[in-house]
């Protein structure tokens, strides 16, 4: 199915590294999710949720151990479910306790990995699963980067369908309802996106910056940018950037694939907060 990039990538890039398939794969699940990470992160730092998507993360983390102790092949697939569960449930939480936000999501997050960890440590299967923790992007197979695509497809369009109402909410939800719009739902669909691309990416990402991805991209295009169209595409272009130059790094320095994409984003990050009072 992924003949055609294959030979795109031979006859176009003269280089060393085109000809494992695995560098092919990779690069083409750069292109799919870094913009996924870029849009997404533009809301999650505009609302300081920050925290909230590393929960999330924890609440895969569990998924996965659930999927793992009932034997399922790809444990990824329980994640997800429980993840936007874990989403959801934390979203209508927030939106109903008098709790702080912080500290709901703090409660949340806490238990979930503590669960996580409990379960894939039963029965001695812990190394097993540690990969999770750490992430290879190398791994990626063409089934998994299909599933990709239909993601990204499926991100996208309910994006462009739910934007402008995000962005109300996001900016005073008070005026929002009075326009009528459902906040809760509207809020409850931007956190379920955002738990699949975190618990689809954990895999070849890892636990441990999962979270990083989503924020330093958006938080550097923040720095430098004056409205929200812009501040959108320069954090798509950051994270694509990011992650293309964090792929070829790890590669030559034979280093892990997230964590250099993760370190590029954030020079990238410091380097924007140099130019800060200039686009303020």
């Amino acid at each position: 199915m992924l003949d055609f990039w294959y030979k795109l990538l031979d006859s176009a890039l003269p280089f060393q590294w085109v000809q494992y398939e695995f560098m092919k794969n990779a690069l083409l699940a750069i292109l799919l999710i870094t913009p996924l990470f870029g849009i997404l992160g533009t809301m999650i730092v505009s609302n300081k949720m920050a925290f909230f998507s590393d929960a999330l993360g924890h609440g895969a983390f569990t998924g996965i151990a659930i999927g793992a102790i009932t034997g399922l092949v790809r444990p990824v697939f329980s994640a997800v479910i429980f993840s936007v569960a874990f989403a959801l449930i934390i979203t209508v939480i927030k939106n109903k306790s008098r709790s702080s936000t912080d500290t709901t999501i703090g409660v949340f997050s806490s238990i979930a990995v503590a669960l996580g960890l409990v379960l894939i440590s039963f029965g001695g299967s812990f190394n097993k699963y540690s990969s999770y923790l750490i992430g290879d992007l190398l791994s990626i197979s063409q089934t998994e980067i299909v599933v990709l695509l239909f993601v990204f497809a499926a991100v996208v369009v309910l994006w462009l369908f739910i934007f402008n109402k995000l962005l109300m909410v996001s900016t005073n939800k008070s005026l929002a309802s009075s326009r009528g719009v459902k906040t809760l739902p509207v809020e409850m669909i931007f956190t379920s996106m955002v738990a699949v691309i975190v618990t689809i990416s954990i895999q070849w990402v890892g636990l441990l910056i999962i979270n990083s991805l989503l924020v330093l991209p958006a938080a550097a295009a923040r720095n430098i940018t004056g409205n929200v169209r812009k501040y959108t595409f320069t954090a798509v272009i950051i994270s694509a950037f990011s992650g293309l130059s964090g792929l070829l790094a790890s590669y030559y320095m034979n280093t892990a694939t997230g964590a250099t994409i993760v370190l590029i984003s954030g020079i990238i990050f410091f380097i924007s907060l140099v130019f800060k009072n200039k686009f303020n």
